[in-house]
């Protein structure tokens, strides 16, 4: 628990709250959160003390400001944030073993190779990048392969591409919360999603200009509405609104192509769900409340209530990405 001196020195965001660019990621016993300048993760080791990871941040669009106009930085955003969430996890993982009472197993002769061939850091960004890759992959088999070739079945009842695009949708909804649910229902990915509740509980308190405290950041609500569950569903929904559109005017039959047809839509798609999340984020009217209903009700999968030591953790990762300006952070 936190001393009352530590409470008494938290920071505060200005009174009367506002809308923070601040964010996060649930970690294996942990939470990654970014600010606008710098990025920190913090776990919570198996010794109960705290691991702490601090690095300023650097944005590629301020290399090539083209990659920062709209639609583009979609793609963009979430490529970056796909590595750096990867590189997070990996680091978390590192305090928590598979098997803890299990002998350390000896590096193959193909992992001793590409170290010697590629050294430590060249090889840990190898198995980023193949990490990322892989998880992009098994996010569009899951999502848009799967649904393409299972739609293939209607064919079997009738030819109207207005029923196969429907089948196709409820395919890709079944899915996606299907999977959500399951995921929510193994115990280590459970502890995870609680971890997720601790992050945006964190983030609801500073944005209400409360003192980051436990008894503070415990009264919050879990759901957000710039999680990163409610942009999953946005992609999912754009996708199906503008599959729907494209195949309409453009029928396409052969299941491949069709797929094909997916993978040359998904950058639009992507980079359309990131604008509508940044505009849903700085609006809080009636349509905006009905549009992301979905996405945080979807939460109620990937989002739990945390204990006090993970609201912690939260609060920590949170007042280290603070900026020394106040309201820089606005978003």
């Amino acid at each position: 628990m936190r001393t009352t001196e530590e409470q008494n020195n938290c920071q505060t965001c200005p009174a009367g709250g506002f809308k923070t660019m601040c964010g996060g990621q649930a970690l294996i016993e942990g939470i990654m959160m970014r600010g606008p300048k710098k990025q920190a993760i913090v776990v919570r080791k198996p010794d109960g003390e705290l691991a702490v990871k601090e690095s300023q941040l650097k944005f590629i669009k301020d290399r090539y400001p083209v990659l920062g106009l709209p639609l583009v930085r979609g793609v963009v955003t979430f490529c970056a944030s796909m590595v750096e969430g990867v590189k997070a996890l990996m680091f978390s993982a590192e305090f928590y073993p598979e098997d803890e009472e299990a002998e350390p197993e000896e590096p193959s002769k193909f992992e001793l190779w590409l170290e010697k061939r590629l050294g430590s850091e060249k090889m840990a960004s190898l198995v980023v990048t193949l990490a990322v890759i892989l998880g992009i992959g098994m996010s569009i088999g899951l999502f848009f392969l799967l649904p393409t070739l299972l739609g293939t079945a209607v064919t079997v009842v009738t030819d109207s591409m207005l029923v196969r695009n429907v089948a196709e949708s409820l395919l890709k909804l079944a899915i996606f919360v299907g999977y959500l649910a399951l995921c929510s229902r193994m115990k280590d990915i459970h502890r995870v999603f609680e971890y997720h509740g601790a992050e945006h509980k964190t983030i609801f308190c500073y944005e209400a200009g409360l003192p980051l405290t436990v008894e503070n950041v415990r009264k919050q609500p879990r759901h957000h509405p710039r999680c990163g569950t409610s942009f999953l569903f946005m992609v999912i929904a754009i996708s199906i609104i503008v599959s729907t559109i494209v195949f309409a005017i453009w029928p396409v039959h052969h299941p491949l192509l069709r797929f094909l047809a997916h993978l040359l839509m998904l950058p639009v798609i992507v980079g359309v769900s990131y604008e509508f999340n940044r505009w849903a984020g700085r609006h809080d009217g009636p349509i905006t409340k009905i549009l992301t209903a979905p996405g945080l009700w979807l939460q109620n999968f990937t989002t739990f209530e945390p204990d006090d030591s993970m609201i912690e953790v939260g609060i920590k990762a949170l007042e280290l990405v603070l900026p020394e300006v106040k309201g820089e952070d606005a978003w």
